[in-house]
């Protein structure tokens, strides 16, 4: 237990880790939206694990070593994500603006359940059929690998040359089994090896084809926007003593302490990452001269400035006019940023005696906003956020105050995360053939097929031994899934918002309504303390009318 007590310590004294009866539920308290349900329907789909580099070519799956045993893309999918998310000792994760990683993480906790009771019920079958009619198990896996190995992995055929090779090895096969000189009970055992595998063929490809109905309805759920929440009752400890649902449980709590960190990371030309790049910025840079010539205006610092915006930037959501409001109002929240360079390939928690539950307390926020403005130090940034399109856009303003000699400095910086790949939306198909109708010929009828062909049922049948217990083996022989890093559930798969016409269209309105708050919040201030605003106004204003032709740049590449 010594390794849960240190991950209580890493996540911090604010969550409550004593074993409860509650079963937990994604949709309560998580906010599923429709991005977040289309992320997490990939755990139940099927398909070749390999398209997952479709949405994103960093995402990667090692070749197998044994063809048969290679997962699909809903096994590698929950694998990586369990092993990403959940594992201890893991690597810091980044937020997930607009999907909740809830909704992904217990969904594939959810889609592994129902995997693990197929799994269980096909390991019987195997311990059936395989320990008793071994050598004729082993002889049918051998030609359905050799199949394999000559087809591929994909719906492809083995050639007529191949085909014709494994009937001729069957053939043999079957001449060799029935001439073996033995006789009575022996001789009846000898001739059942290769019949007796195909009855637990049969069986085994029943209870995989219920398990491939319940996944398909699940991911049909989850598109289509009305998937309920996962139950996962493997985090509630059925006993004191139940170490891995506690772990389990202090994993998903270890996700929501960074879920809510404080701590953002600029990844150069590439933005800050979660937020997306930064696509328009507006800079106000004036000096400080007092209003009355025989004083000196009266001392204040940034965050004096940053604490006003930040009152007013909380009344955006109220408007003299009746425009229906928005539909989640935006977030204001001040956040500490870090260069980790365009490249990265990872990033580091924040740690220190200023840190709680992976997020820099107020104290240190405040002394970073009015000392740490030059050199290599952290940013801070205060940030207004509207998630729109149910999750499908995600538009973060931050603002930054620096007060330099005598020239206060004002930035708004805007940055947009676009939708999902449209991959993930992808619904599922049903398999079907068309033939022609022998009565009426000119006619073509078509013909529903099962979900799991003799194929599919032989693979399940060949990993559910070792998928039920050794999964880590069964990674090293099937391959396994690798995430692109540095890992968010939501920013990794995320495409441009500027292909989109409505969407453009929110995050260039957004600019300016948030631009003349701060400016006026400012101004406030600065009158507040003995400060000529006159040139401050001026260039306000100015500003003011150049943000109305705002258009979406590249802000930060700077073509040197």
């Amino acid at each position: 237990m010594a390794g849960l007590e240190d991950l209580k310590r890493s996540v911090g004294v604010d969550f409550d880790f004593s074993p409860g009866a509650q079963v937990p539920l994604s949709g309560a308290g998580h906010g599923q939206t429709a991005a977040g349900s289309a992320l997490a329907a990939t755990a139940y789909r099927d398909g070749e694990a390999k398209s997952i580099k479709a949405p994103n070519d960093k995402a990667s799956v090692s070749d197998p070593k044994i063809s048969l045993l290679e997962p699909n893309l809903g096994e590698a999918f929950t694998r990586a994500v369990e092993t990403r998310m959940l594992a201890s000792g893991r690597a810091p994760l980044i937020q997930s603006f607009g999907a909740e990683p809830h909704t992904v993480v217990e969904h594939a906790i959810a889609a592994k359940r129902i995997r693990t009771q197929r799994d269980t019920r096909l390991t019987v079958i195997m311990g059936v059929f395989g320990l008793l009619f071994l050598p004729g198990v082993l002889a049918w896996l051998g030609l359905f690998q050799a199949r394999r190995t000559l087809a591929g992995s994909k719906d492809k055929r083995a050639g007529t040359i191949g085909m014709a090779a494994l009937a001729a090895l069957f053939v043999l096969l079957v001449l060799l089994v029935y001439s073996l000189p033995f006789g009575g009970l022996v001789q009846l055992y000898v001739w059942s090896m290769l019949p007796a595998p195909i009855i637990g063929w049969l069986w085994a490809r029943r209870v995989s084809e219920q398990a491939a109905q319940n996944l398909r309805a699940h991911w049909a759920d989850m598109v289509g926007g009305g998937g309920a929440g996962a139950k996962i009752p493997e985090a509630v400890p059925q006993n004191p003593n139940d170490a891995e649902a506690e772990r389990l449980r202090l994993g998903l709590a270890k996700i929501s302490a960074e879920q809510d960190s404080n701590v953002a990371y600029y990844a150069g030309p590439s933005g800050i990452l979660g937020m997306g790049v930064r696509w328009g910025s507006w800079q106000l840079a004036e000096e400080l001269v007092a209003r009355d010539p025989e004083k000196d205006i009266d001392p204040f610092r940034s965050w004096d400035v940053v604490r006003a915006m930040q009152d007013q930037l909380r009344m955006l959501e109220r408007s003299p006019l009746h425009t229906g409001g928005f539909k989640s109002p935006p977030a204001v929240s001040h956040w500490v940023v870090r260069h980790v360079g365009e490249n990265a390939g990872s990033v580091s928690r924040p740690d220190g005696p200023n840190v709680e539950a992976y997020s820099i307390n107020a104290i240190e926020v405040q002394r970073i906003c009015n000392e740490q403005q030059l050199d290599s130090n952290d940013r801070h940034y205060l940030g207004v956020q509207f998630v729109l399109w149910d999750g499908g856009l995600v538009i973060t303003m931050m603002i930054s105050v620096t007060v330099l000699h005598r020239t206060l400095r004002i930035e708004v910086n805007g940055h947009a995360l676009g939708p999902i790949h449209p991959w993930f939306y992808e619904k599922p198909g049903g398999k079907s053939r068309s033939f022609r109708n022998p009565v009426k010929p000119w006619k073509k009828v078509s013909q529903a097929l099962p979900l799991v062909d003799t194929k599919e049922t032989v693979r399940l049948a060949a990993r559910a031994p070792l998928a039920r217990f050794s999964p880590k083996r069964l990674d090293d022989l099937g391959g396994k899934m690798s995430l692109p890093e540095p890992f968010g559930v939501r920013h990794v798969w995320a495409t441009k918002p500027w292909r989109h016409r409505f969407m453009a269209d929110d995050a260039l309105r957004v600019a300016t309504p948030v631009l003349r708050v701060a400016h006026q919040a400012a101004l406030k201030v600065l009158e507040e303390n003995g400060v000529d605003i006159s040139k401050f106004e001026a260039r306000a204003s100015g500003l003011s009318g150049a943000v109305q032709s705002v258009e979406p740049r590249k802000a930060d590449e700077y073509g040197m």
